[in-house]
């Protein structure tokens, strides 16, 4: 619980987040034992002491170190690979790649980085597996799709790059889960791993609802929104399990089957019909910056789509979210996130950017021309999709009823 708090609610860096949940867990080492004793007070049961609860800290450390043998020397090899693969440029040629086979398609994209992680996590363990598809295909995610207008948080491509780096423990012919699978069971470790793999496809469509439905992730989520979306989940979940094995009160027809998928898809992710009935961002001109600044409350996201020069000079088209900073107007606003602006030729292009503002965090560069600006508007929320999801479900359950009591 405090690790997730950390990372999900207060945004601590892993690390720190990692150091916080060691904390906890060295908290419940030490006062288990007198817990228990306190609560149980039946007289049957010693439960030990404080004491004992340091001599079980000092075995829990003595054994982490001993088990950190492994990782680290996992994580050093890979430390290797990320470092021969940051001198030598193999992740932009990596990114090159990538970009030209899916020929800006977004969910090719995404596709083919899923197949990399695939192939890169062949063989690998955890810890090693996670360092490898997140230095080298993570960084793919975020560029390319900032680059077709995607802004995905960071732990969304992580999650997404992992996931599909671990199914390859089931994916033949490297499959480790697989081959340990088989010899327990006395099977064939490759129809082992076919049939592994199949059933891992099932599940394949979860990283990409991460991507395009952070609400899943409960990032910027209240309390309530977030139980409301795990009960929703299960639902969609079981609805899609339905949907791929076949059978939901009855065996299900063909076209029953697509209406389940169409169902759990509208559950899953309701942004994408609510996108289709009501724009989320109306466009303003470029020139009116500042002006659009000033308009939409403080704290609040714009989104630009800018072009320019990467590091090494190649043109480049990407898109950054920006969140509008205090201030009294619109001028003073743009002056506080570090950006001055001037007209050219008709063109909007970045004058100077302030050192250490929160504009040059972002990447905004001098003389980067800014192509368009979308402002948020008021829309209706997007979980209003789920009532015609449900009530196509509820077609569904009736229909099906219908057949269960004829038969």
């Amino acid at each position: 619980v405090v690790l997730v708090w950390c990372l999900m609610v207060e945004r601590l860096s892993p690390g720190l987040s990692a150091f916080w949940g060691t904390v906890m867990l060295v908290i419940i080492l030490l006062t288990q034992r007198p817990l228990l004793n306190w609560l149980r007070s039946d007289g049957q049961h010693d439960y030990g002491s404080v004491q004992d609860g340091l001599i079980d800290l000092r075995e829990g450390l003595v054994a982490g170190a001993r088990n950190m043998i492994g990782i680290g020397i996992a994580t050093a090899t890979a430390g290797i690979i990320v470092g021969a693969v940051s001198q030598t440029g193999v992740g932009l040629v990596l990114a090159d790649l990538v970009e030209m086979l899916s020929m800006g398609n977004l969910l090719l994209m995404l596709l083919l980085t899923a197949f990399l992680s695939l192939i890169l996590g062949m063989g690998l363990p955890t810890t090693a597996n996670y360092i490898v598809v997140s230095s080298l295909l993570a960084p793919v995610v975020v560029t390319l799709g900032q680059q077709n207008g995607l802004i995905v948080p960071l732990i969304a491509v992580h999650l997404f790059v992992f996931y599909f780096g671990i199914m390859a423990d089931v994916t033949p012919p490297v499959g480790l889960a697989s081959f340990a699978a088989a010899a327990v069971s006395k099977g064939d470790p490759i129809k082992t791993g076919i049939t592994a793999f199949y059933y891992s496809l099932r599940t394949a469509a979860l990283p990409f609802l991460f991507i395009f439905n952070t609400d899943l992730l409960l990032i910027d989520v209240d309390f309530a929104h977030g139980v409301l979306i795990f009960i929703v989940a299960t639902i969609a979940m079981l609805i899609f399990a339905a949907a791929t094995q076949g059978w939901f009160l009855v065996k299900s027809r063909w076209y029953e089957s697509i209406l389940l998928l169409l169902v759990a898809f509208t559950l899953f992710r309701p942004g994408f019909w609510m996108d289709m009935v009501h724009d989320p961002y109306r466009v303003t001109p470029p020139a009116e910056l500042a002006k659009t600044m000033g308009e939409v409350e403080a704290e609040s996201t714009l989104r630009l789509r800018v072009q320019g020069e990467d590091a090494v000079g190649k043109p480049r088209k990407f898109t950054l979210l920006v969140a509008v900073p205090d201030g009294a107007d619109g001028e003073e606003r743009l002056a506080n996130l570090g950006l001055s602006l001037y007209e050219q030729d008709g063109k909007t292009l970045i004058d100077n950017v302030a050192f250490g503002s929160p504009a040059a965090t972002m990447g905004l560069e001098f003389d980067q021309e800014i192509l368009t600006v979308k402002a948020p508007t008021e829309r209706w929320r997007k979980e209003l999709m789920w009532l015609p999801g449900f009530l196509l479900f509820a077609l569904i359950v009736g229909l099906q009823r219908r057949r269960a009591v004829r038969a």
